[in-house]
């Protein structure tokens, strides 16, 4: 299904482990990526390396142990520390300060929360390259001081998509802009998000201009006794907003929604009204239309929503546009449903269905 990592001790030893046991997706995402930032920004390999470095010295101030950890991914995969950081500034590299317009990840990212339910439970597609199928990893960490993380990523990349055992838990959609800044690549602010134990320290880790891009990130904790909310943020160079309201359920794609935010960023991805936004309104229906006919909203209805392929192939389940050039054609790569009163999470690779989701 995926390679399952267990990983513990320093963050260097953290990284080194990562490198060695899954070098082979790492050097997966090293092509998909070399093919990818040539495609999106004609950009080779050593250009994009050199974008890369340009967060160095924002990374080292933000969190040194995210360098340490970068540094033993490189050792242990036996590449060079500046390909690691490239892969860890993809979005940076190849989403943000864009001078064209061209296609971002397709994702569609959802949560429920009281007063709709009883449990707060948070779930995505993420659509990217059908070749990083190949790169997907299932990680399991175990850090000195820090939450323990359970979180599937591309080979190389130490921030993604996961929970922790404070049962705090992340989503994430990617969005194309124009601007960028050299701070904190926003995959590594991903990561520190899921080494915060509450949902205070997480915020404090991706605002007042933290992040180098724009993207968003849809945060779910339940702190016990079903005691749980979600946010979603949208990050951005100039600061952070809150959107999509506290009536219980959040829907997020891959265009900018916070006002704030697109007076300083502009979005560039056109397909904003064919694709992007279709999705998050398609995914909103669904969970209203479970709410208006008082249907039982858990992990089953998260199945059923993450397998939706209205108006495909631009669907919540979203499959290759065979028309577009060939760095742009996205599908679903993954699917993952995670109930934080539960502490349970389940996966699916590759396009889902229902019987495909897998507890783990």
């Amino acid at each position: 299904m995926i390679k399952r990592l267990n990983l513990q001790g320093s963050p260097r030893e953290i990284g080194r482990r990562h490198g060695q046991e899954g070098k082979a997706e790492v050097l997966k995402s090293l092509e998909t990526y070399e093919k990818l930032f040539h495609g999106y920004k004609s950009l080779n390999w050593a250009q994009a390396k050199d974008i890369a470095i340009q967060h160095l010295s924002a990374i080292e101030q933000y969190d040194i142990e995210l360098l340490e950890e970068m540094e033993g991914v490189a050792e242990g995969a036996g590449v060079e520390f500046e390909d690691i950081l490239a892969l860890n500034a993809r979005s940076e590299i190849a989403l943000a300060n864009y001078k064209g317009a061209v296609f971002a990840d397709g994702c569609t990212a959802m949560s429920v929360a009281p007063p709709i339910t009883k449990d707060t439970i948070i779930g995505q597609n993420w659509d990217w390259k059908s070749t990083q199928k190949d790169s997907l990893l299932l990680l399991d960490i175990k850090q000195d001081n820090k939450p323990d993380i359970t979180m599937v990523t591309e080979g190389g990349m130490i921030g993604k998509i996961g929970f922790n055992s404070e049962g705090l838990g992340l989503c994430f959609n990617a969005v194309l802009t124009d601007k960028k800044s050299d701070e904190v690549p926003i995959h590594l602010g991903l990561r520190s998000v899921l080494n915060s134990s509450s949902l205070n320290e997480a915020i404090s880790k991706i605002k007042d201009g933290k992040m180098a891009s724009s993207a968003s990130f849809l945060i779910g904790i339940d702190e016990g006794s079903q005691n749980g909310m979600a946010v979603n943020i949208e990050v951005s160079p100039f600061g952070i907003d809150m959107v999509g309201g506290n009536k219980g359920r959040l829907v997020h794609s891959n265009h900018l929604i916070s006002e704030t935010i697109k007076k300083n960023v502009k979005d560039m991805n056109e397909f904003i009204f064919d694709d992007s936004m279709l999705r998050k309104n398609r995914a909103e229906q669904l969970i209203d239309t479970a709410i208006a006919r008082e249907e039982t909203i858990d992990v089953s209805a998260f199945k059923n929503w993450l397998c939706d392929e209205f108006n495909a192939p631009n669907s919540i389940n979203h499959y290759e546009n065979l028309q577009a050039p060939e760095h742009r054609r996205m599908e679903t790569v993954f699917s993952i449903i995670m109930n934080l009163s539960q502490r349970k999470v389940w996966l699916s690779i590759g396009h889902p269905s229902v019987e495909q989701f897998q507890e783990i």
